[in-house]
């Protein structure tokens, strides 16, 4: 197999544009070259933009082909009605579209966390990954590992003098912090790279992987604050999510928040990194990397207050 480092500009229309990820795929398509559309719900300002619906794009008024469609779509909530609604409805409606308007090749943003699926949003992510392999299109599923925005809650905390938050001792856990931006080059880089054809894409960004203490130890060193750590037990997220789950069998709001307490616990105690299928263990040597941006130089970017964060609904702090 060869790759192609300066493919042809094809005509790519893009799902989830307005979110972190999406816009930092957006930038890196038209950077390369691409004639890009993004499918939104109200306008953003782009030429070539389609206002729509995404539970319903065929209601879209789209009346030219397109070569590839690339989904960062997801559920904002993980929530399992959000997420089928979502993850995998919305998504089926979107590759039925794909192939009517001509399109050849799909690039789905996936979550490197379906390895391990013992939530909603991942069962439904993984059934429209099955999908999307028998639907005759060329596929890249691209599964990446933990973005900047989520490992940002806390920099305010630590300026403000306050401990950082570890569950358990701190290293229960670990992955390779992944920017917008380089996370988007690589999914605009599965265009043209035929060995990103057809094939699951697990990515991590550059370096080791790191633990939150890691993460804490890096801020404080940034703030020039005096290392200072609480360590939370596990065993407390487990009683939050058990009296949560017994209150939603009375109330819907109470279910949807026992489900995100389950989606927090998970993220707690599960590495963002590649699964060994056979040992069952997370390994960071198999995890592959991209891109330069590092986690620290993102951190020192936001304390300077030339980078802001918007964490949306999937912040743990």
């Amino acid at each position: 197999m060869s790759r192609d480092l300066n493919p042809a500009p094809q005509r790519v229309l893009v799902f989830g544009a307005t979110g972190t990820a999406g816009q930092g795929a957006v930038r890196a398509l038209i950077a390369q070259g691409h004639d890009v559309t993004c499918f939104v719900r109200t306008s953003r300002g782009v030429t070539g933009d389609i206002i729509g619906d995404v539970t319903e794009p065929q209601r879209a008024c789209i009346n030219r082909n397109f070569d590839v469609v690339v989904s960062c779509l997801a559920s904002r909530s993980g929530a399992p009605v959000d997420a089928w609604a979502i993850d995998h409805a919305a998504h089926l409606r979107i590759l039925d579209l794909a192939k009517q308007v001509g399109a050849t090749q799909f690039v789905l943003l996936s979550a490197i966390c379906v390895q391990k699926p013992l939530l909603p949003f991942q069962h439904a992510k993984l059934a429209f990954e099955a999908a999307l392999i028998a639907s005759g299109l060329t596929y890249s599923i691209v599964r990446p590992t933990a973005f900047f925005k989520s490992l940002s809650g806390q920099i305010d905390r630590v300026r403000q003098g306050k401990p950082f938050l570890v569950f358990g001792d701190g290293t229960l856990t670990a992955c390779k912090p992944l920017s917008d931006d380089d996370l988007g080059q690589f999914i605009a880089g599965c265009i043209g790279d035929i060995t990103r054809h057809n094939r699951i894409l697990p990515i991590g960004g550059p370096g080791s992987a790191m633990t939150p203490i890691e993460q804490g130890h890096l801020l404080f060193a940034l703030t020039g604050m005096p290392p200072k750590f609480r360590c939370v037990p596990v065993t407390l997220l487990d009683i939050i999510q058990r009296g949560l789950a017994i209150g939603g069998r009375f109330s819907p709001k109470l279910a949807t928040k026992a489900e995100l307490a389950r989606i927090g616990r998970y993220y707690a105690t599960e590495s963002m990194l590649v699964l060994d299928p056979v040992t069952g263990r997370y390994d960071a040597d198999a995890t592959p990397s991209t891109g330069s941006d590092t986690l620290e130089a993102h951190y020192a970017s936001v304390i300077a207050g030339d980078t802001q964060v918007h964490r949306g609904d999937h912040a743990v702090f």
